[in-house]
């Protein structure tokens, strides 16, 4: 009995250890999937206008799971190699720190967890396993090994010179793609207002405000309650202001993104999704909000996942996009793909110039697909980042952290003005 019993238990140990090696990758390849659907061939002189762009993609989640972005991978849809293929430029990769069970867009409860589990099989740090403020300080440590494991692949970008000097390098053979890092949900601030400045020295430049519940700092679209900023989430934007991290609207609920939208004092973005004028679901942005958006001087990411486009179809995103153009200007359209974010799409990070492609057959001209592929999001960046000045150094004299901001499109950093 006892040679049984040490039998079973050394079965038990190898399956355990088997589950801990080989599941993660297995989980994500049924996760985030391309569907394999076929796609226009790309004619030359898309190409050629598409090796010459400076592309940005504001929202991917590569850091959520079990690989090195440095490392080639057959699944998922970002990694090094890929974004050299697709000839991206900068990319944003966001931390998710927690999503509900039975995820869906109409109606979540935050009292459920389904990365603590991800965080233990995956074998990160135990001081991950339940702290969404540690969870995230993490992604920031992978996103940091990544650029110095990279031999100058990668280059983080923290600030308006960071970005100066990404364009500088681009326009060279094999330049640095830039990374900078993001969040979706600011649950990892664990109620303290003081672990924003921790999140700020980790290298978070951007961050959303919620995902996909409803946390103390306001209501999410797919939330119960769905409602506003609260006292502490108008707090906290005010911080992100004043320190340059970027506001986030994306997966806010309509009363949330109405507050920040009225209270923005700089450039807002919304880093994925789409427009409902196209694709009617809610967690999309009404022709409201989309003019709320371009009013700060922010851009509107659109991604090409069907929850965002209702299908996969390149040729979507362009009617996103010419949606956008002709509601409030070309200068407000950006890309931001959700890759590894648990969606299903037609092409990984290599095949962006399927996107490229598409608006050309649309009829965009070559400066409004430079503008949208990644201009656009790079002038906002660029201002965004930049920390304001303390009371009483205001640039020309005329801006401090109390006068409202607004960017103007083409601006730069140093090009602020009130209105």
């Amino acid at each position: 009995m006892k040679k049984i019993a040490l039998a079973l238990v050394g079965l038990i140990a190898i399956a355990v250890a088997a589950f801990l090696i080989f599941g993660p990758a297995w989980f994500e390849k049924q996760t985030n999937m391309v569907d394999g659907q076929p796609l226009p061939e790309i004619r030359a002189e898309a190409q050629r206008l598409h090796d010459s762009l400076m592309i940005v993609d504001l929202h991917g989640d590569t850091l959520l799971w079990k690989r090195r972005i440095t490392d080639s991978a057959d699944y998922g849809h970002i990694d090094l190699q890929r974004m050299q293929e697709g000839n991206v430029g900068l990319q944003i990769f966001s931390s998710v720190t927690k999503t509900p069970r039975g995820q869906n867009y109409d109606s979540n409860s935050a009292d459920t967890d389904n990365i603590t589990l991800l965080a233990i099989t995956q074998l990160q740090p135990m001081r991950t396993w339940f702290s969404l403020l540690e969870r995230q300080l993490y992604h920031a440590e992978k996103l940091d090994r990544a650029v110095k494991g990279s031999a100058g692949a990668l280059a983080k970008i923290s600030n308006a010179a960071d970005v100066d000097g990404l364009t500088e390098f681009r326009a060279r053979q094999n330049s640095p793609i830039g990374v900078m890092f993001s969040a979706e949900g600011l649950q990892t601030l664990e109620g303290e207002r003081k672990n924003l400045q921790k999140l700020y020295d980790a290298g978070m430049r951007m961050a959303g405000l919620v995902h996909f519940f409803d946390n103390e700092l306001a209501g999410s679209m797919h939330g119960e309650k769905k409602g506003g900023l609260t006292d502490f989430g108008r707090t906290v934007v005010r911080d992100m202001e004043k320190m340059g991290i970027i506001v986030d609207i994306a997966h806010s609920s309509h009363d949330s993104v109405a507050d920040i939208l009225k209270m923005a004092r700089r450039p807002v973005v919304s880093s994925h999704g789409g427009v409902q004028a196209v694709c009617g679901v809610n967690r999309n942005l009404t022709d409201a909000e989309i003019r709320g958006v371009a009013a700060t001087g922010g851009v509107i990411g659109l991604g090409y996942w069907d929850g965002a486009m209702c299908d996969t179809d390149p040729k979507t995103v362009a009617k996103a996009v010419k949606h956008v153009r002709d509601l409030v200007g070309i200068e407000h359209v950006a890309l931001g793909s959700d890759f590894d974010g648990a969606v299903t799409t037609r092409f990984d990070t290599s095949g962006i110039v399927q996107i490229t492609q598409a608006l050309i057959d649309a009829g965009f001209t070559e400066a409004e697909i430079r503008a949208v592929m990644g201009l656009n999001a790079l002038r906002v960046i660029k201002a965004g980042i930049e920390a304001l000045p303390k009371p009483g150094v205001a640039p020309q004299g005329k801006v401090t952290p109390e006068t409202p901001l607004v960017v103007k499109p083409g601006a730069n950093a140093r090009e602020l003005v009130t209105e």
